[in-house]
């Protein structure tokens, strides 16, 4: 009993750090793995994505031969947990819109590693998208009320489901349990009621978050806290002497042809180039273009 409720212990706690790792060395800009997991009978690939922390789109772009509804038990899902660090100052908040992911880089303390938090978020859908650029968090809030945008309210009225002009803290509240503002105005970073919803583009701009994620984020994250929302589709980066790109599919508005996202994704290795001699296997790289999984793909020779 002992040896089980040790290892229950276990389990909780590295669940409860699943977002955390350590930041690889400067020359490197990979971290996590790529784990597989067998499904049980009747579980859905999006039960299998929450309880790993893996968002909607990104969990069916790995497993494009997976049945979204009905794996099968015994089905092999593949858990794409292995990431390319942004092309940008690796401090405060960076939310990379394609990749539909946050990242997180706390200041370390005394003595301490530099870390980096990645979860899974939702983006505002075409018509409603999300901006770009660089801002901070202004507010922070618990429980907070809902005060829909004449925009919004008009939207809801036209489908038939008018909405009040407040709506308060409760499991009606589509900002769930945390809010926290952005100095862009009318955005928020926020949990939900919906999380069936995380990891697509369903908001109104708004970046959601698993109500479990931002349970964690939201005390460690303080008002002023640096916000860079970016645009890469693709990322390139190093890890031992292997070159590695991750391609996600680019945002509709930005109607990006395949000849596009090519040339976007070599000024991205030539970057990582200019940082060290290596030579590129075309094959590969066309593949991962091609295959846009978000799975970092060794594409040097």
């Amino acid at each position: 009993m002992r040896v089980l409720t040790a290892l229950l212990t276990l389990l909780s706690t590295i669940g409860v750090r699943a977002a955390t790792f350590e930041l690889p060395p400067a020359e490197f800009d990979l971290f996590g793995a790529v784990q597989f997991v067998e499904a049980a009978q009747e579980e859905t690939l999006l039960d299998i994505a929450r309880r790993h922390d893996i968002g909607q789109e990104e969990i069916l772009r790995a497993n494009p031969a997976v049945d979204r509804w009905l794996p099968g038990a015994g089905a092999r899902v593949v858990l794409p947990s292995r990431y390319v660090l942004p092309n940008a100052p690796h401090r405060g908040l960076i939310l990379n819109l394609p990749e539909m992911r946050l990242y997180y880089f706390p200041e370390p303390g005394p003595d301490q590693r530099r870390e980096v938090q990645t979860y899974p978020v939702s983006i505002g859908r075409m018509e409603w998208s999300t901006p770009l650029g660089e801002t901070k968090l202004v507010s922070k809030q618990r429980n907070p009320s809902w005060r829909p945008p004449p925009s919004i309210r008009a939207e809801h009225a036209a489908d038939g489901d008018p909405l009040p002009h407040v709506v308060p803290p409760g499991p009606d509240n589509p900002l769930g349990a945390y809010a926290m503002r952005l100095g862009i105005p009318g955005y928020l970073i926020h949990s939900t009621n919906k999380s069936y919803g995380v990891g697509m583009r369903v908001s109104h701009g708004c970046i959601r978050m698993l109500p479990e994620d931002i349970d964690l984020l939201f005390p460690q994250v303080p008002v002023g806290t640096a916000v860079r929302i970016i645009n890469q589709p693709a990322k390139a980066g190093w890890h031992g002497g292997d070159l590695y790109l991750e391609v996600h599919p680019p945002l509709e508005e930005d109607r990006m042809s395949s000849a596009a996202l090519r040339e976007l994704a070599m000024l991205e290795i030539d970057q990582a180039l200019f940082r060290r001699f290596g030579e590129i296997d075309a094959v590969a790289m066309e593949r991962a273009l091609h295959e846009q999984s978000g799975i970092p793909t060794v594409i040097s020779r």
